[in-house]
């Protein structure tokens, strides 16, 4: 898989290649989301989902994942089954695609964010790091709810999940958790001040 045009056409020197390519990523992702939608088999349900997450890892697939083929709303989907594999893998192309802002957008946009605040007990690893790209001024309040922060920062003093993944509950300790209870203090602090002004003019 390539990841970009420039790259794709560094490596074939050939526009008209790149084309080619590019159709034929869009032909097999619409193979796939048929096959998933046609399939009855778990188990074929699930190589088709692993599949998908595959894909959503490259960001030369994100134009169809966003806008053609409702990848997205399928992993969505996928993380409300019964069925563990679905939901790791469901969770795990939710964590490939939200990298790019715009797809994070459209999984906020589709109520994803509950979904995968569920999925941060199992499969953790996936949940943390969507959470990580969802995570924005606009959003924190409805993420960062006490006991997710609890969660990941329990993950983040633990060796339960990868390195990586601890690094990033980690970071999301410091970068975001920790900015937004220091911008909560600071009007817990500016509240106290009011309060006290307003008592003394009252005492006067």
């Amino acid at each position: 898989m390539f990841t970009n045009n420039r790259r794709q056409e560094e490596r074939t020197g050939n526009m008209e290649l790149l084309g080619i390519v590019f159709l034929l990523s869009a032909l097999i992702l619409i193979e796939l989301v048929t096959q998933f939608q046609n399939a009855t088999d778990e188990e074929i349900k699930e190589r088709i989902a692993a599949n998908l997450a595959n894909f959503a890892y490259d960001p030369y697939n994100y134009t169809f994942l966003r806008e053609q083929l409702n990848v997205l709303e399928l992993f969505l989907d996928c993380m409300t089954e019964p069925n563990e594999r679905l939901v790791e893998f469901g969770i795990g192309g939710i964590c490939n695609a939200c990298a790019d802002p715009s797809i994070a957008a459209v999984v906020i946009q589709c109520g994803g964010i509950p979904l995968v605040i569920q999925c941060l007990s199992s499969p953790v690893n996936y949940a943390l790091g969507a959470l990580y790209y969802l995570c924005s001024a606009t959003n924190k309040e409805e993420i960062l709810k006490p006991e997710v922060v609890d969660i990941i920062k329990r993950y983040a003093s633990t060796s339960a999940v990868s390195v990586s993944f601890c690094n990033m509950a980690l970071d999301m300790c410091q970068a975001k958790i920790s900015m937004r209870d220091s911008k909560e203090g600071l009007a817990e602090q500016e509240l106290g001040k009011e309060e006290r002004e307003s008592q003394e003019h009252e005492k006067e």
